[in-house]
């Protein structure tokens, strides 16, 4: 789409049609990377319980890895969106430039860092002695590939906050796609084991690297990408950094309550890790579906919050709601019922104690999905729109403060059980900030409306 086509949708196509346009693309995006990490599962699930559970070790190396990332692309492609809606390209361009380079060499310093203390990392990241040397095979590979999964989880957020979803959606995917055949390849047919499902995951996140960053090469995007545009400006930092703030904060407590749940699962068994882990992976489906549809919402706020637009930003916040907490109420009802059916899918090897924790932790988290969808739409809204403090608050909700409680509690009552009970308990406390944030949001919407009328 031209420069000037993508400028006019984002302003005046309507909502409810602007929205599905860029949810949907960033929605499959969100799958195939979803679907990749099942394969992997899967795939190594096969290899045995020891194997699975370093799988679900080594998802908390990933996320630490793209924390940066959500630093510097959730901050980038709010104000992005905001700069281009104002009309301010040249702002847009250093802004751009300055988070590209920096995500790169941020994941050069920090692949360096962890590759000299690796054995120390995934004990710390909940590895079992049973589990310790997948784990390390595991993480080897994905730590060579830190520095392109940083910087292209930046591109994608980018990429998305000038209206160009598809193409975004095309680089992630063919990434998740290569994942999916590379890894039978390197598992199997090479007989590398949990290595080579670790070097399926560093081959396809650099191709993606290499597809998202080619339309900034090209000159193809609203806005340019070069070396002589970056600036450390502090405005500039400040925008970026208290609004990629919560979603760093996030996706830290994430980690952090990853790490957390691992070691207490470990804890009481091997078994009961794979249960966990397998869950966790399981539930990045509905949650990526969640999260795509709030990526692909917000860069349409942000850009009628910059240009003023506050009809549109009322209008697109009501519809983002409604859709999200029907979708979230379907996805939640298909997967209590079908939850044995879908462990036993993605860790046929499962015995009764992987079964059974799995099956709960699931249950409960999809009879609570609706609290999350509703939560991460207004979280979205106030990042869209360049409110730091209610976009943090929202942000480290669900695996900040509020699973914090549950842990404090659950486990303490009800052992294994309470501790797979956690995070759906914790998805249903998010209510008690995400309605008062939510007509809040509202009550900002109109006063702007009022404001603009009145001048």
């Amino acid at each position: 789409m031209a420069k000037g086509n993508r400028n006019e949708m984002m302003l005046n196509e309507p909502v409810t049609a602007l929205i599905p346009k860029m949810a949907v693309p960033t929605i499959i995006a969100q799958l195939i990377t979803t679907v990749y990490n099942l394969v992997d599962t899967y795939f190594v699930s096969t290899l045995g319980t020891n194997a699975t559970a370093a799988v679900g070790v080594n998802a908390s190396l990933e996320r630490v890895i793209t924390m940066a990332a959500m630093l510097l692309g959730a901050g980038a492609s709010s104000y992005i969106a905001r700069l281009l809606g104002a009309g301010k390209h040249e702002d847009a361009d250093t802004v751009l430039s300055t988070s590209i380079f920096t995500a790169l060499a941020f994941g050069v310093v920090f692949a360096v860092a962890c590759k000299m203390m690796i054995m120390k990392i995934v004990y710390f990241l909940g590895a079992t002695e049973e589990c310790v040397q997948y784990s390390i095979d595991y993480a080897n590979y994905v730590l060579y590939a830190a520095p392109f999964m940083i910087a292209q989880m930046v591109l994608n957020m980018t990429l998305r906050g000038e209206g160009s979803a598809t193409y975004s959606m095309i680089g992630m995917g063919i990434g998740g796609i290569l994942n999916c055949f590379l890894d039978p390849i390197f598992i199997y047919k090479l007989n590398l084991g949990v290595a080579g499902a670790s070097m399926a995951t560093a081959i396809s996140k650099t191709l993606s690297f290499c597809i998202l960053i080619a339309p900034y090469i090209r000159k193809k995007t609203n806005v340019r990408m070069e070396t002589g545009f970056i600036r450390y400006r502090l405005e500039h930092i400040k925008e970026v950094v208290s609004i990629g703030s919560a979603s760093f904060f996030r996706s830290f407590f994430g980690v952090f309550a990853a790490i957390m749940i691992n070691r207490a699962a470990g804890s009481y068994s091997t078994s009961a890790l794979a249960g966990i882990s397998v869950a966790t992976r399981v539930m990045m489906f509905p949650f990526g579906i969640v999260l795509g549809f709030g990526q692909g919402y917000q860069p349409v706020v942000g850009y009628n919050w910059g240009a003023q637009r506050y009809d549109r930003v009322k209008e697109s916040y009501e519809f983002a709601v409604k859709v999200s907490v029907i979708g979230s109420l379907i996805m939640g009802g298909l997967l209590f019922v079908f939850s044995k059916q879908v462990i036993t899918l993605f860790n046929s090897s499962a015995d009764g104690d992987v079964l059974r924790i799995g099956m709960l932790a699931i249950r409960t988290e999809a009879a609570c999905l609706i609290a999350h969808a509703f939560t991460s739409i207004t979280n979205m809204f106030y990042a869209g729109i360049g409110h730091p403090v209610e976009a943090f608050f929202t942000a480290i909700a669900r695996q900040g403060y509020c699973l914090w409680i549950m842990l404090a509690i659950l486990p303490k009552l009800f052992g294994i059980e309470g501790l797979a009970m956690c995070q759906g308990s914790a998805d249903l406390l998010t209510l008690a900030i995400g309605i008062p944030l939510f007509f809040r949001a509202k009550a900002i919407i109109k006063a702007r409306t009022d404001l603009q009328s009145a001048e």
